[in-house]
């Protein structure tokens, strides 16, 4: 007797992460994204107020020198020593980040920044303004790889270029946006240098107010899993089958070995080290002497309008993190080091120019060519201090990684304090210049390099 019974049918599993077949993931995706959306936003306002504490020095400096108060040199020295505290502290922070939460680290730099600068701006005493420079780098230095971490806890690696590209603007916002509003309270409102650092320090505690109520540290500590833990969390297939990196620990005793743990993992990260000293110093020269750099070209022009016409430098800013995590991702398929190199060859002609443009005395060249060098320098300073750090040290190390890669630049940027403070822009624009090219240099063997997790 034949069995007429309708033959079986094999039900195919349907792949982790299809909405319509996994309602419990659906919700955990849909939650995920609420999370990622404040986080970023979270992260974002963080950084961006970290700046205008930092930026208040910039803005006084025109004040300071114009009462004689402090000489140039003397403050091209109180900004190397800021810079060596903010080089100190990045290779610390990072990794302190991985062990107590960027919540811990993080607030508390904001409070420290807040003392240190309220304290500039009020104490009589110029002995007090070198340990205070050095508190307030200390301070500075716990925002970027504690905060690049939450981007990395949040966002898969094929988003991870927008989601990167898009937080640098924070610090491209707050170097446009912290010289000219501390400036325009300490010289339009006041009539004092002084209360470019008291408008910095309110700035950073209102941020820190909503920092220390929203900020979550990880998918864990809301009940989600790990983006490298749940693979239908994950946004390719390529991702899924990626394993997370062997060797982290769950101690949370700190120890010296964590300071390179992200080094270890991928000597990437060394390299992108030593890439990011050579090219700190062109960003910072100009967010920490752009005033007086301009009124070296045009004595003429007054403190204001000084302090406003490198606003050009950070509103390119603001566009290039964007475009090049853009490219990153879509051009390039998520590698990270030939959008950097191309930026970097534009940035070497951009520096080479200053000297050509300013002898012409013209103000829209100025204002043009900065424009252009804040375009480039900020396109690869987020690709190589952000994303980059942040794949090649991959989720797990993405706080020690960005510690590390910003440690190296932190120190490199000490000459973009130091050097304008004893050379001519000219001069300095010729070797930012000479160190952006042996930057491509180094990083032209990695082209096509990946993550090793990818």
């Amino acid at each position: 007797m034949s069995d007429s019974s309708p033959p079986q049918t094999e039900v195919q599993a349907q792949p982790s992460g299809t909405p319509s077949e996994n309602p419990k993931t659906s919700t955990k995706r849909q939650e995920l994204f609420k999370w990622q959306v404040r986080i970023f936003a979270l992260s974002w306002l963080a950084y961006a107020a970290f700046y205008f504490p930092r930026s208040a020095f910039s803005a006084a400096k025109v004040g300071i020198l114009e009462e004689g108060f402090l000489t140039r040199q003397t403050l091209g020295l109180l900004d190397s020593a800021y810079l060596a505290a903010y080089a100190v502290g990045q290779f610390v922070w990072g990794a302190c980040a991985e062990k107590y939460g960027t919540r811990v680290v993080v607030a508390g730099g904001m409070v420290m920044a807040a003392v240190a600068s309220l304290l500039m701006g009020v104490v009589p005493a110029v002995a007090l303004f070198l340990p205070l420079m050095i508190v307030q780098g200390l301070a500075q230095s716990t925002g970027w790889s504690a905060l690049s971490k939450n981007i990395a806890s949040f966002f898969s690696i094929s988003k991870r270029g927008r989601a990167m590209g898009f937080f640098s603007t924070s610090y491209a916002f707050g170097g446009l946006a912290g010289a000219p509003v501390t400036g325009w309270v300490a010289y339009s409102l006041f009539d004092s240098w002084r209360w470019a650092f008291v408008a910095g320090t309110a700035v950073i505690m209102i941020a820190f107010v909503l920092f220390i109520i929203f900020q979550r540290n990880s998918p864990e500590e809301v009940g989600l899993p790990g983006i490298d833990e749940d693979p239908s969390l994950l946004d390719t297939e390529h991702e899924r089958g990626s394993k997370s990196p062997a060797g982290a620990s769950a101690r949370t005793k700190f120890s010296i070995g964590d300071l390179l743990a992200a080094v270890r993992y991928d000597r990437m990260v060394l390299r992108l080290g030593l890439v990011y000293f050579l090219i700190k110093p062109a960003r910072y020269a100009i967010l920490l002497w752009g005033p007086v750099l301009v009124l070296e070209a045009m004595p003429d022009l007054s403190a204001m309008t000084a302090i406003m016409v490198p606003v050009a430098f950070g509103v390119t800013g603001m566009i290039a993190p964007v475009l090049a995590g853009w490219m990153s991702d879509t051009v390039f398929g998520a590698r990270r080091v030939p959008p950097s190199v191309l930026c970097l060859l534009l940035m070497v002609v951009a520096l080479a120019l200053w000297q050509v443009v300013t002898q012409t005395g013209s103000l829209p060249l100025i204002v043009a060519l900065l424009a252009f060098i804040g375009l480039t320098a900020y396109a690869s300073d987020a690709m190589i201090s952000g994303v980059a750090a942040v794949d090649f040290g991959t989720s797990k190390y993405a706080a020690g990684a960005t510690g590390f890669v910003n440690g190296c630049g932190s120190t490199g940027a000490i000459l973009g304090g130091l050097l304008p403070g004893f050379f001519s822009g000219i001069v300095i624009f010729y070797m930012f210049a000479g160190a952006a090219l042996a930057a491509v240099v180094v990083l032209l063997p990695s082209w096509n390099k990946r993550p090793i997790s990818v």
